[in-house]
């Protein structure tokens, strides 16, 4: 678009291109960290069934008088490895939800329909994932 003191300026069309494509990245971003996180949180919830056994057994094991009052120090182990799991599985469910809130308000931006809005209330038809 040319004006007349020689002054051009990008077609709007392609503004909106490149926006939606800067979108398109980073809702694959955000998708990318959510999984991340999830994957995380998998993991750590099969360590922590696992800790949680192990130490179940060990405390029945002093109870029935089959396992050293030595193992003592390893309960007191397990019972922190345990907790320090709760807490990361807690942050991890609450960064989980903070992505979930982005997602939700990168998609609000983006419109329900698949189109961005504009600054005057236009839509144009994303690209990529928003397409």
């Amino acid at each position: 678009m040319a004006s007349i003191f020689g002054f051009r300026s990008r077609d709007p069309a392609r503004d909106k291109q490149t926006d939606l494509a800067r979108f398109d990245r980073l809702a694959k971003l955000l998708d990318q960290i959510t999984a991340e996180i999830a994957a995380e949180k998998t993991g750590l919830e099969a360590r922590y069934r696992s800790k949680s056994t192990n130490a179940a057994f060990l405390v029945e094991s002093m109870e029935n008088g089959s396992a050293s009052a030595s193992k003592l120090s390893e309960v007191g182990e397990l019972t922190k490895s345990i907790l320090n799991c709760e807490q990361r599985i807690s942050e991890l469910v609450r960064q989980t939800s903070r992505m979930k809130e982005l997602r939700h308000s990168l998609d609000a931006i983006v419109g329900e329909d698949g189109q961005s809005s504009d600054s005057h209330g236009e839509y144009v038809k994303p690209a990529g994932r928003f397409g």
